[in-house]
């Protein structure tokens, strides 16, 4: 296989690659301008496919090294990079090593990502094996079923050879911005925050002096604390969140914050609330509301999940904790489809949290306690709903058909039609029946298929 001073004339090959499915130009992690060039360089095809292919791959990369995730937005950052990694193994397959782009800004943000969330090198480059392998497995398979049958051992062992040295040198490139970054970043007032901050929340600080880390995070850790996790799908908005958690804080009552980011589209935020963890009374019942800060929070397209208050820095590790707790049963509301809530409290939330611990289990419970009422579907929603609110309402009629909006009748048959599937009265196990109930309803799928089917 030789070159002729330009495109390979063996590589006719890729010039057929082609997604399985249906792929828009537009569902691209890469600036249109960027995915325009590689049209014009390799094709339309052939783009569609790395389009569908980054996206294979990433998933099987956040798989096997969950730490390069983190947010929607850091997976997102993640897709961005991997792309444009992608893209350059076409263009340096088609035109050789040296008509690929210099090193794409999408890699090096993510890198630097990586280095202000603390994720080490080595599982960086688990990151960058992992997503080699299945993306030379990828383009093996292709040549092997696009060549001619003589000619594919050899074509497919260049292939091997030829991505081999690209992704080695492309290990090189990353290594050494990891490292840059990582000097500037540890020497910055930043990163000492940062690690304080981890060293409270690991619990390893049990040496720490409190007054003299208070001193550098310029947050007195000694006071009530109310912790918030804030975060948007949007990559970037480091700004925005920023003033998304601040703003909430305030409206809680905090009279001074400390704000951590941990993830591009994700950070970690604290309050120094009152005591007995009340909004001051001037003026700020309504601007303390809920229902207020959430609304703040969906102009700004984010959500927030808030922890209880506690005092001290266990009040500060606790309160963290249960945020983190809140904003995971939120990430599985929303992959149950269910409507988003911009701004999550824990105590509202803490059951549901606690019980879905190990969700494995949890669909157990439901499935057992259920029945043919954990069949997915329509109409089994709706009497499992109506059936949860009417334990809820302590079986009030009128109640439910206000809540849900349908006649006191349409609640009679729903209620009645769920206890026949259920085979039971309400009375038999009324505990564990409204328990399975309120998880069905928060959490969907999740809880009504078993796990190996729902993550298919």
């Amino acid at each position: 296989m030789t070159e002729t001073g330009g495109r390979r004339p063996g590589r006719a090959w890729i010039a057929r690659l082609g997604p399985r499915g249906e792929v828009d130009l537009d569902r691209a992690a890469s600036p249109r301008a960027v995915v325009e060039d590689a049209v014009a360089r390799v094709g339309t095809g052939p783009v569609r496919w790395a389009i569908e292919l980054n996206s294979v791959v990433v998933r099987r990369i956040v798989g096997e090294v969950p730490a390069l995730g983190g947010s929607p937005a850091a997976v997102e950052l993640l897709r961005r990079g991997n792309e444009a990694t992608t893209l350059r193994a076409l263009f340096t397959l088609v035109d050789g090593p040296a008509a690929a782009p210099p090193t794409d800004e999408a890699i090096l943000e993510g890198i630097h990502e990586f280095v202000h969330r603390a994720v080490p090198l080595e599982r960086v480059l688990h990151g960058v094996r992992v997503g080699h392998a299945a993306t030379t497995e990828a383009f093996l398979r292709a040549c092997a079923g696009l060549v001619d049958a003589e000619v594919a051992v050899d074509e497919v062992t260049a292939i091997s050879r030829e991505l081999f040295s690209y992704v080695d040198d492309l290990s090189d490139t990353m290594i050494r911005a990891y490292l840059v970054e990582h000097e500037v970043w540890s020497t910055s007032a930043a990163a000492a925050r940062a690690d304080i901050v981890r060293s409270l929340l690991s619990g390893d600080a049990t040496t720490t002096d409190v007054g003299e880390a208070s001193r550098v995070l310029g947050y007195d850790l000694r006071r009530t604390h109310e912790a918030v996790v804030v975060w948007s799908d949007a990559p970037n908005g480091s700004s925005t969140l920023q003033a998304a958690a601040t703003e909430a804080l305030r409206a809680r009552g905090a009279t001074t914050t400390l704000v951590v980011p941990v993830a591009s589209g994700r950070l970690w935020a604290w309050g120094t609330v009152p005591s007995d963890g009340t909004v001051p009374s001037e003026g700020t019942r309504r601007t303390g509301s809920w229902e207020t800060i959430a609304e703040a929070l969906s102009r700004q397209r984010t959500q927030a999940a808030f922890g209880t208050p506690g005092g001290g820095v266990e009040g500060f590790r606790r309160s963290h904790r249960e945020a983190q707790r809140g904003e995971r049963v939120e990430r599985l509301r929303r992959e149950a489809g269910r409507v988003p809530r911009h701004a999550t409290a824990y105590a509202d939330v803490a059951a549901i949290a606690l019980l879905a611990t190990d969700l494995d289990a949890a669909g157990d419970f439901v499935r057992r306690e259920l029945g043919g009422l954990a069949t997915r579907g329509a109409s089994m929603e709706a009497l499992r709903t109506t059936l949860y609110h009417y334990i809820g309402a302590e079986r009030s009629l009128v109640d439910v058909a206000r809540r849900l909006h349908v006649a006191r009748g349409t609640v009679t048959y729903r209620v009645k039609r769920a206890q026949e599937v259920l085979g039971h009265g309400l009375d038999d196990r009324r505990f564990a029946l409204h328990t399975a109930l309120a998880l069905a309803e928060e959490l969907g799928d999740a809880v009504l298929l078993p796990r190996d089917v729902t993550e298919r």
